[in-house]
């Protein structure tokens, strides 16, 4: 497991700071214990700003390939990372609440002292991941294998 980065998500944001990286897929737990393979790698920045209605924000893009099981033939299936997310950070609970009746897809938390960049990259690579992964055409002899398996 990686050291963690940690940063001060509110001033990351006001100061329009920049962060970005490459890691090992085998240094993200949680993620390992979701994909068939440890190898790949993944790379990511982490950008900070202001929106116009002067709230911070942190935007997130990932992107990378890693093996995921097919749930058809429990063959390796090549998946294509791409995660892009952009944070608005809220300090107060109420103004959260009413910026996300207003807009229901905009994606708000509410700001802590510090946050965790690769926990960050981790969870967002985690929701991209299909529930199901599956190869569009299985080989013959993998689904054959995959039967004989069953009890």
């Amino acid at each position: 497991m990686s050291q963690p980065i940690l940063i001060n998500p509110l001033t990351f944001a006001r100061e329009r700071q920049t962060l970005d990286g490459s890691m090992a897929v085998a240094e993200l737990e949680r993620l390992l214990e979701a994909v068939a393979d440890p190898a790949g790698r993944l790379d990511w920045s982490l950008t900070g700003g202001v929106d116009k209605l002067d709230r911070p924000y942190l935007v997130l893009e990932v992107s990378g390939q890693v093996a995921l099981t097919c749930q058809r033939c429990l063959d390796p299936l090549p998946f294509v990372v791409t995660a892009d997310a952009c944070i608005t950070l809220f300090t107060d609970e109420s103004k959260l609440e009413a910026a996300s009746d207003e807009d229901s897809s905009l994606d708000a938390v509410m700001a802590e002292d510090e946050l965790d960049v690769l926990a960050l990259i981790e969870d967002e690579v985690l929701l991209g991941l299909p529930l199901a992964p599956r190869h569009e055409d299985c080989r013959p002899e993998a689904l054959e294998a995959a039967k004989t398996d069953k009890p």
